[in-house]
């Protein structure tokens, strides 16, 4: 399961919450962005559960991030 978590982050933590975000087990990719969100880390777990865990546990506990949006991929 893939899913992409676009983050907003406080201004002048960006490369620290990034550098953090490519630690997190599950997440394959962090990276900045420029729009609506800073930062968005794609994840790949193994069900919704595990999903949900590396969210809740991993991502959003970073200091910096003050909002997270999940968006699950799917095939075509």
């Amino acid at each position: 399961m893939k899913a992409y978590v676009l983050i907003r982050i406080r201004p002048g933590e960006l490369s620290d919450v990034v550098n953090q975000l490519r630690k997190v087990a599950g997440v394959v990719e962090a990276s900045i962005t420029f729009g609506p969100f800073d930062a968005v880390a794609i994840v790949d777990a193994k069900d919704i559960n595990q999903l949900g865990r590396i969210v809740s546990s991993g991502i959003q506990p970073i200091p910096g991030i003050n909002e997270t949006l999940t968006c699950l991929a799917t095939e075509a």
